[in-house]
């Protein structure tokens, strides 16, 4: 108990703070007219978008996510899939509930996404920060300062057209203090980071006044693995350790027939 004290209290001390944000990758068709977002607290956003043009799309074909550049070098193959596997389920799920998904490319327009960093998660101080968490009362987690990893991302819509409707640079780091689980998989982060990027996806390829669609049955998302992973839930609830495994479910999609 001595030894996690100064842990907790150098976690308490820290307080949460918005993400720097990441470079031009050379991803985006064109970086002109990115605005940064101002009230973010965690995640670095900076997006442009033409409602005119994008309240002209209702198909979109979603490219399959890609590494760009020396991305998570550090990582191992399968750790870097399983990455773009999980952010492509979780923008696929967004996605979906603003337009009508093409399973062909030709006449839609077309979701593009890159991975531009993968920050590796400390495996080691995720599991001091699981104990920690144990003896720490009250909601939220505590993580070890200096092991936490993160994601970057950017996106874009394009017209059938060719042309870019609109874009997304996005960036944002688990926090010492927060929501953010501690996890045994050096993946851990950048796979929980996942989730916000897919509905910062959503919100800025959309119009702000396009409603959402009921998701059709049978679900446009399915080959991606399931929506809601109650396992998953069930885990990090009682353990405080999100798992991978029990977490995401994705896996990669069908192609088409």
């Amino acid at each position: 108990m001595k030894a996690i004290l100064p842990i907790v209290l150098a976690g308490l001390a820290v307080t949460a703070c918005q993400t720097a944000p990441a470079a031009n990758a050379g991803f985006l068709s064109q970086y002109e007219g990115l605005v940064t977002r101002e009230d973010t607290l965690r995640a670095s956003i900076r997006e442009r978008r033409d409602d005119a043009a994008a309240a002209m799309i209702d198909r979109v074909y979603l490219e399959p996510a890609v590494l760009v550049g020396p991305v998570g070098t550090q990582l191992s193959e399968p750790e870097r899939q399983a990455v773009l596997r999980e952010v492509d389920r979780q923008v696929c799920y967004e996605v979906s509930e603003r337009y009508i998904l093409s399973p062909v490319a030709r006449g839609a327009a077309r979701v593009r996404v890159g991975v531009v960093g993968i920050g590796a998660t400390g495996q080691a101080g995720s599991g001091v920060a699981a104990v920690a968490n144990i003896f720490i009362p009250g909601p939220g987690t505590f993580r070890v300062p200096g092991t936490t990893g993160g994601l970057a991302a950017e996106a874009e819509l394009v017209s059938a057209q060719g042309q870019q409707v609109a874009a997304l640079a996005w960036a944002r780091n688990a926090n010492v203090v927060g929501t953010d689980s501690p996890s045994l998989s050096r993946v851990g982060d950048a796979l929980q980071m996942a989730e916000p990027f897919g509905d910062s996806v959503g919100d800025a390829i959309s119009p702000t006044d396009r409603p959402a669609r009921p998701i059709s049955d049978p679900d446009p998302c399915a080959s991606y693995g399931p929506r809601t992973q109650p396992a998953g839930f069930l885990t990090r609830l009682v353990t405080g350790i999100y798992v991978p495994e029990v977490n995401t479910g994705s896996r990669p999609p069908a192609e088409p027939k």
